[in-house]
Formats: structure tokens, C-alpha cells, sequence
């Protein structure tokens, strides 16, 4: 199974294993929304547009984010690559601060977290999620 394949609980798993589990982590998240939201056959989900779809996406992961100890600190539009890919532009960018990475494995992992991620994926056209830790 390809990378890109595994689950993402999985996938998270895997690639922190060689972080602390209980040093603080920022995740960088940076976001591309598609114009209309693509849900998948069956989803239930009324059609939107992508920034749609991220706020219900957003409405309960803040909830989920704050329930284990964790915070936006920071979130907005970028207007310029200075340095980076020739044409990538992204329309949100967001810092959310764990309190570790348990926390955020736990965050990921519950049922209810895994039960939006619809919407996130009907969202995005494409996205990046960075997993930070303070310099030493």
C-alpha cells in the first residue's frame, strides 16, 4: 500500500514516531479550496463550495481541537510565494498548537473527528499539513 494510502490516523502515526509524545507540536496547515465541494456519492452532504465544506469541516474541529488541549494561534490568507513551488497558491493558512502529540493523535483517532474529515476532503483541492516542534 502506497503511502497515500494508509489511513490517516495511520499515516500521522507513522510519520511523528520519532517525535516526544509529550512535546508541544504546531501544525502549519496550509489550504487550497476546490470551487464546489466534491462529496462522494452517497455522503448525505447538500452541495457547496469548497470554503463551504471547510466550515463544517471547521466548526466542529475547533471543538475537537480546544477538547484536547489545543488552539488556532494563528490563521490567515496568503498573498505571495516569495520562495516555493512556481504557481502554488493556497487560500488559508492556519498554526494550531497541540499540546502533544498524544493530543493530537487522540484528536484524529476519535470517531468523531474521523466522521467530518468528509467534508475536509470535499473541501480541498489541495492542501499541506506540517508538523512543527519548538527549537531547541
Amino acid at each position: 500500500m502506497a503511502e497515500h494510502e494508509l489511513p490517516f490516523y495511520e499515516l500521522a502515526r507513522e510519520v511523528l514516531a520519532d517525535l516526544a509524545e509529550d512535546r508541544p507540536i504546531v501544525m502549519i496547515n496550509l489550504l487550497r479550496y476546490r470551487d464546489r465541494a466534491a462529496y462522494p456519492k452517497g455522503s448525505g452532504a447538500e452541495p457547496c463550495s469548497g470554503r463551504d465544506a471547510y466550515r463544517r469541516y471547521g466548526q466542529v474541529s475547533i471543538r475537537l481541537i480546544t477538547a484536547v488541549g489545543g488552539q488556532v494561534i494563528w490563521q490567515g490568507s496568503p498573498k505571495a510565494v516569495l520562495i516555493g513551488a512556481s504557481g502554488e497558491e493556497w487560500h488559508k493558512a492556519l498554526l494550531v498548537r497541540y499540546p502533544s502529540k498524544r493530543a493530537f493523535l487522540e484528536m484524529i483517532s476519535s470517531p468523531e473527528y474521523q466522521a467530518i474529515t468528509v467534508h475536509r476532503t470535499a473541501a480541498l483541492e489541495d492542501s499541506r499539513l506540517i508538523a512543527t516542534v519548538p527549537a531547541e
